[in-house]
């Protein structure tokens, strides 16, 4: 144990997702301990018992790789799933019960980038990856988030539905249903054939799992920026998507005259089109026009790290200034490298 019976571990943060898992062991001034990558530990894949099995296979995988022992203070897990107060309560159970740390904190994997953007522990987030999610935290510790249950919640936007919608403009267009496009000829061609038509048919029949339609998401915005207007329409919706979802929270936590955070985080985000950066700034400004818009540039454990901390200031467990010092350090230590070292 160190100084004030702590252990040495004050946070293991979880970022769970359907795919894969990253975890990371945090001390008490902030230094990054060890990390872990896994498969997917979401309980809607897994299950509950097995998911929650699963991350504590990984901290005591982290744990002793890096000749620690002892459990962590405090769990932070931000989970793909945790879309309900019943969802949250039985995963705070099963990790509990799995003794995973002393305090167990979950919430939704849309909190994490909204944390691990911003040097503040308010802010707003936009995800943007194969679907689409928005959260936001008040300075007053308040929150905010879309359902972000696809079409049951009137969700449009991600990689798939604008790789979708990139298809379906190619066929429309080669059967006479819409203008057209150079996307008839891009779309199949990224798939190695020759007409929209047979990427659908390949859909249609199996041959193509459905999930690949988000790869087209891509060659719609290389489309758009060269010009491409039917291409650029379907971009320019995506951007007003994200406005509105930005928006959406920044008005429900009445930080519309504050200087807030907004991040854009996920796969989507990392194409490189001024046109639609300037796009969503414009219509974000246009209703809070000091927020701040950038891209996250951490990875998003590093976000259930930081609210790990949060808690810990919270509870009286970490000083402001010992709080302010760990936030800081783990700023500069847990970067997307860090991680891939991991």
């Amino acid at each position: 144990m160190s100084e004030a019976g702590r252990g040495p571990v004050a946070v293991v943060a979880v970022d769970g997702g359907n795919s894969k898992t990253d975890l990371v062991l945090v001390g008490w001034d902030g230094r990054l301990l060890g990390v872990k990558h896994g498969t997917s530990t979401s309980h809607q894949v897994v299950g509950m018992a097995e998911g929650a099995a699963g991350v504590v296979r990984l901290a005591r995988e982290a744990a002793s790789g890096a000749g620690l022992d002892g459990r962590a203070t405090a769990a932070s897990c931000t989970v793909a799933g945790a879309d309900s107060h019943g969802d949250i309560r039985r995963l705070e159970r099963a990790y509990l019960d799995a003794r995973l740390a002393d305090v167990v904190l979950v919430t939704n994997d849309a909190f994490a980038p909204v944390r691990a953007g911003s040097d503040r522990d308010w802010g707003v987030g936009v995800i943007c990856g194969a679907g689409v999610n928005a959260a936001g935290i008040a300075p007053n510790g308040r929150t905010a988030r879309l359902a972000a249950l696809g079409d049951y919640s009137g969700d449009w936007g991600g990689g798939t539905d604008v790789g979708a919608s990139g298809l379906g403009a190619a066929v429309r267009a080669r059967d006479g249903r819409g203008p057209r496009t150079s996307l008839e000829r891009l779309v199949p061609a990224h798939f190695g054939m020759s007409r929209p038509l047979d990427v659908t048919n390949a859909f249609e029949h199996g041959v193509l799992r459905w999930e690949r339609v988000r790869e087209l998401s891509p060659v719609v915005f290389g489309a758009a920026r060269d010009g491409d207007p039917v291409a650029r329409a379907i971009v320019d919706r995506l951007a007003d998507e994200v406005a509105v979802m930005a928006t959406a929270i920044i008005k429900r936590l009445h930080l519309t005259r504050r200087d807030v955070d907004v991040t854009l985080a996920g796969g989507v985000f990392r194409a490189e089109d001024p046109v639609f950066e300037a796009r969503i700034a414009e219509r974000i400004h246009a209703v809070a026009p000091a927020a701040r818009i950038h891209r996250l540039e951490a990875p998003p454990v590093l976000g259930a790290a930081l609210l790990g901390l949060d808690h810990l200031r919270d509870a009286g467990r970490l000083t402001p200034a010992e709080h302010a010092a760990a936030a800081g350090r783990l700023h500069h230590e847990l970067t997307f490298e860090a991680v891939l070292r991991g």
